[in-house]
């Protein structure tokens, strides 16, 4: 008799505010499987109100808590329609591992705010719900992030010294050498910055395959300024946010004359030059590179790594049987099915944090009415 495989969904809603990434995951005797996906994109009235929670406001905490629950009513449609479409009752699933939308990330002051009402979304999906991963990890001391580099020790490992780079609106990377200790940490900005520059002159959320940045050139000057950003010569462990790397920071940075592909092509350099930097300091001798998270199908991005390390292969987690555009939303599923097992979730060596953590907090689903928005 074949033993019945666990179901795990990941949820991840990720800083570049395009929207919702809904995985299903199944758990069994061998490597986890991806079964199924969903994508949910953001409103742009949606994704304007959640950047104004980015900044302090009038009625703050009022309008933060009513997004919670928009957000939870999203989140749980994405699960629900995902299942639908999969033919898999909500009661076959364990659990739904969700990240919630980050507004506030400030391990320095011992704290980070993900919006999205766990309670709510098991009430609406029936589904018990993990959430709030972040904050056990920063009460051990740690930053709270990046959380995926467990993740990606679990499925990636490999007898060969490979790194995992995650794009996402910030990036990180995932160091795996063989027999070693794997380490990780946020590189910078991934395509946050690109996004809100094409969106302030084009009106686009993001730059398709780079090919407006292809049409400027690199502004040098512009450049060797944004690359001061004490960031980049912290060392790890390390994490970003909007806090750190925002287009109000680029703004004070331009002079007025800048042609905004210009402007868009020293993004796309800085972008790729962090994560060199961060691979040939912090993961000497690695022999593979493979990219995951949005900025992975970012073919001019792409380029610009692979020129910036023309020694090192860069391939796409697509090449180790899983889809890089949902690598974190599986590594969600991943961490919930790591709390209920009672199993750590986070990496010391990565995140700084004092010791192994179980991560997140637990909302059963008792009574759920599995209704979704039509609840």
């Amino acid at each position: 008799m074949v033993a019945q495989p666990e179901y795990y969904v990941g949820l991840m809603s990720g800083t570049s505010l395009d929207g919702i990434d809904c995985a299903l995951a199944a758990f069994g005797t061998g490597r986890p499987r991806l079964e199924a996906t969903h994508f949910i994109p953001y409103a742009q009235s949606l994704r304007e109100r959640l950047l104004r929670l980015h900044t302090p406001s009038l009625d703050e905490l009022h309008a933060a808590a009513l997004m919670a629950n928009e957000l939870a009513r999203h989140y749980a449609q994405a699960v629900l329609d995902l299942l639908g479409r999969h033919g898999l009752p909500p009661s076959r699933v364990q659990a739904i591992g969700c990240h919630g939308q980050t507004i506030r990330h400030r391990p320095e002051a011992g704290y980070t705010v993900q919006l999205g009402n766990a309670a709510l979304l098991a009430e609406l999906t029936a589904i018990t719900t993990v959430a709030d991963f972040r904050s056990r990890d920063i009460a051990a001391g740690g930053q709270g992030a990046p959380l995926v580099p467990a993740f990606h020790a679990a499925m990636f490992g490999a007898p060969v010294h490979r790194v995992i780079v995650n794009i996402g609106g910030i990036a990180n990377l995932t160091d795996l050498p063989p027999g070693g200790r794997v380490s990780g940490f946020d590189c910078g900005p991934g395509n946050l910055l690109m996004d809100a520059w094409t969106f302030r002159q084009l009106g686009k959320t993001y730059d398709e395959n780079g090919a407006w940045a292809a049409q400027g050139r690199v502004l040098p000057r512009l450049l060797q300024a944004l690359e001061a950003h004490p960031f980049f010569a912290e060392p790890p462990p390390k994490s970003a946010g909007r806090e750190t790397f925002s287009l109000p920071w680029l703004m004070s940075h331009l002079e007025g004359q800048e042609a905004p592909a210009d402007v868009q092509a020293t993004l796309l350099a800085l972008t790729a030059r962090a994560i060199a930097q961060a691979l040939t300091t912090h993961c000497r001798g690695s022999r593979e590179i493979y990219l995951c998270g949005g900025g992975a199908r970012n073919q001019a991005l792409r380029d610009a790594i692979a020129q910036v390390l023309p020694a090192t292969p860069v391939r796409l987690t697509d090449d180790l049987g899983v889809d890089a555009d949902w690598v974190e939303a599986f590594a969600f599923a991943w961490l919930a099915r790591q709390t209920l097992h009672g199993e750590p979730g986070n990496l010391p060596a990565v995140t700084g944090a004092r010791h192994p953590c179980v991560l997140g907090a637990i909302h059963r689903a008792e009574g759920g009415s599995g209704q979704g928005l039509a609840d």
